[in-house]
């Protein structure tokens, strides 16, 4: 039986393609965990003070779950590249990082949009374009990290 030796440069490459997707799903875990709990505690208000309880903030507790597919877009995009393997790891680390990071920063966004939905009632559309510009950003993340792979 032969024992094959450690491929260095597969071992480094995956683990680039897998960080993409794996930083990119650590951010969004965060940022819905942060955007969820205010979320219950702006509908817990409503309920105390006797007033509709707005169902409409579930689009802004959901909002950083679309760059889990970014993430895992820019994961398919480096683990079919045929790029430097120790490019591919920088691309795929700090194309995750700014991906999840754009989620979290996306999440406290929506903390903030959703207190303020349930207390006025008003302003959905306003709060919603400041969510898509942190949308945004995990956008030219992943678009740009790709166009280097």
């Amino acid at each position: 039986m032969e024992v094959s030796a450690f491929d260095v440069e597969a071992f480094v490459k995956w683990f680039g393609v897998a960080g993409a997707f794996g930083f990119a799903a650590v951010g969004v875990a965060i940022g819905v965990g942060i955007v969820g709990t205010v979320t219950i505690g702006a509908w817990k208000k409503c309920f105390m003070q006797n007033k509709p309880v707005p169902f409409i903030l579930v689009a802004f507790a959901g909002a950083p779950l679309t760059q889990i597919f970014y993430g895992f877009i820019l994961m398919n995009t480096l683990a079919g590249s045929a790029n430097n393997p120790y490019h591919l790891l920088f691309l795929g680390l700090f194309g995750g990082l700014a991906i999840g990071g754009a989620a979290i920063a996306q999440a406290a966004c929506s903390a903030s949009a959703s207190e303020a939905f349930a207390e006025t009632g008003q302003g959905f559309g306003n709060y919603m374009m400041i969510v898509g510009i942190t949308e945004t950003v995990a956008l030219f993340a992943m678009v740009l990290t790709m166009m280097l792979a």
